[in-house]
């Protein structure tokens, strides 16, 4: 067995909160709570994906007081510029320092309809633009008790990897929607489960290198208390985080999760 060498990622999807005044102090605070409490930086990678109203008030703070955090955006056009009303480039993504991309959350394609065509035009647009997609998969619990616990998962990640070559960098976040907001919890068995048939998929699809490397994480009501017995699991690499994301103690509780798993 490979030993893994995959940084784990925390990331925090601050979704429709937040106004740029609110993000800067945010990420000072957190900040500040992360190295009172002695994180080491290199150990997890944190990203934090606020607004596109915020993100050039974050990159500004990150760059100009060198806060080891990576900036990420929750969206991103299929195109690369025209008329488009509402929609945002990966290109003036890239030129704001954005290294990551969410594309395919489950709100994405239930509340605008998006399809796994669309995700996948999406993801390709990321990519083209040095952005790193995190490519969300998930199932509803009527999916889950029709199809199964993998198979919805398994298919959305195929059509997305359509638009992604075996060198190129990507993120998977299985988000169940069923846990999504609810308080409902995925149990660490099955957040295995589905992510160790996801990482099969990029092997079959990408190679057994790009599916080494490549990080999954895990989304679905994560919290400072049941996070570490996720990061147990070896197909997990991380987590995508909503609402906890947005209390400063919280997250920094995830992100300091190492402190709970042991050896």
């Amino acid at each position: 067995m490979a030993v893994n060498t995959r940084t784990p990622l925390i990331a925090g999807n601050w979704k429709m909160n937040l106004d740029h005044l609110q993000a800067v102090a945010f990420v000072q605070k957190l900040h500040w709570t992360l190295k009172d409490a002695k994180h080491e930086d290199g150990s997890v990678e944190v990203a934090v994906f606020p607004p596109f109203t915020d993100i050039r008030s974050v990159q500004t703070l990150i760059d100009a007081d060198k806060i080891p955090f990576a900036l990420g955006a929750q969206d991103v056009s299929a195109h690369d510029s025209g008329a488009y009303t509402g929609e945002v480039s990966g290109a003036f993504l890239a030129k704001l320092d954005a290294k990551y991309v969410i594309i395919g959350h489950s709100e994405r394609r239930e509340y605008h309809a998006e399809s796994d065509e669309v995700v996948a035009a999406k993801t390709k647009a990321a990519i083209k633009h040095g952005l790193t997609p995190v490519i969300c998969v998930g199932e509803t619990l009527a999916q889950r008790e029709e199809s199964g616990p993998t198979a919805v998962s398994v298919a959305q990640l195929e059509i997305a990897l359509g638009a992604v070559s075996a060198s190129d960098d990507i993120v998977v976040a299985y988000e169940p929607v069923w846990a999504i907001g609810t308080g409902q919890v995925a149990s660490p068995d099955q957040a295995q489960e589905v992510c160790s048939a996801l990482r099969a998929v990029i092997a079959a699809k990408l190679g057994d290198e790009a599916a080494a490397r490549t990080r999954i994480l895990y989304g679905g009501s994560v919290k400072a208390a049941n996070i570490a017995s996720f990061m147990r699991e070896p197909d997990v690499d991380g987590a995508l985080v909503g609402g906890a994301s947005l209390v400063v103690d919280e997250f920094a509780a995830i992100i300091r999760f190492e402190k709970h798993v042991g050896v």
